[in-house]
């Protein structure tokens, strides 16, 4: 038998991203699918594909074993404002394996680096260790420099140096990954509404557009569970928006279809740019 990854998929494609490539290095794929956010479209690129509640522990593990996964990668969305949502506590219930972990390690610090590191423990103990996410499509990941063949302008080269080290702060300080920056002002930080629509709301504050928008990875970041990403829909977004420019931290944030984007980035005249300070 090959080796057998369980990938513990949420939304996007970033789950179909893995699944290729373990795929193409020979590994068996098991798609422990988390119900409401996984793509269906998902069952087309695994060997086994099994929904699962989102708070159902137990239920991860029991698939896991039944089909002799021998690693795990968690990877994918799950909009952590749907947590605050009036019937979640009905889409949400856990089961007891999820209830203990909550009440031993989660319940006096609900931050999503402790729920994800408590969860990835948990999941090893078990004889699940989590990879890195990017283990299988590190070829997506940005590079230091322009990816594309638009450059950035002297103003906002002047921009992504004056914001960099605030997007880092505020990443430390889990407010958010990402905030937007013109004439080296903050015009807007993403906070639980994520990036996305922080994206829209710095559209409307900022008309006259050609503005950056920098996104980042902690610098203490686990690439087990927490790799920050950029995708098509960043893209169209920020060109919806009025944006001129996308900042990536370069090894540790993810370019979903990373081709794909750049070619829609150099066509709709929006640079790309992994920056890494000295």
């Amino acid at each position: 038998m090959p080796p057998t990854l369980g990938i513990i998929a949420g939304e996007g494609i970033f789950p179909f991203l893995v699944a290729r490539g373990a795929k193409a290095a020979g590994v068996r794929v098991v798609a422990v699918a988390l119900s409401g956010s996984a793509w269906p479209g998902l069952r087309d690129e695994v060997d086994v594909y099994q929904s699962v509640g989102v708070a159902r522990l137990g239920q991860w593990l029991r698939v896991m074993r039944k089909h002799g996964c021998t690693e795990a990668i968690m990877v994918g969305r799950v909009r952590k404002a749907r947590l605050y949502s009036r019937w979640s506590f009905v889409q949400y219930i856990p089961d007891v394996r999820t209830l203990r972990l909550f009440i031993k390690q989660v319940r006096r610090n609900k931050r999503d680096t402790n729920l994800l590191e408590s969860v990835a423990n948990e999941l090893a103990a078990e004889g699940f260790p989590l990879s890195d996410s990017t283990k299988y499509c590190a070829e997506h990941l940005a590079t230091p420099g322009v990816m594309g063949a638009r450059q950035p302008t002297e103003l906002q080269w002047a921009d992504i140096r004056f914001g960099y080290d605030l997007c880092t702060t505020i990443s430390k300080l889990e407010i958010g990954q990402a905030l937007a920056i013109a004439d080296q002002n903050v015009i807007a930080v993403e906070a639980l509404e994520g990036t996305d629509r922080m994206i829209e709301r710095a559209g409307a504050l900022c008309r006259k557009g050609g503005w950056t928008l920098i996104k980042v990875s902690n610098t203490n970041a686990d690439m087990r569970i927490d790799v920050p990403s950029a995708g098509l829909t960043t893209i169209e977004k920020l060109k919806a928006a009025g944006a001129g420019c996308l900042v990536l931290t370069p090894g540790t944030t993810i370019i979903l279809e990373k081709p794909k984007v750049l070619e829609l980035a150099d066509r709709l005249k929006i640079a790309v740019v992994g920056y890494a300070p000295e």
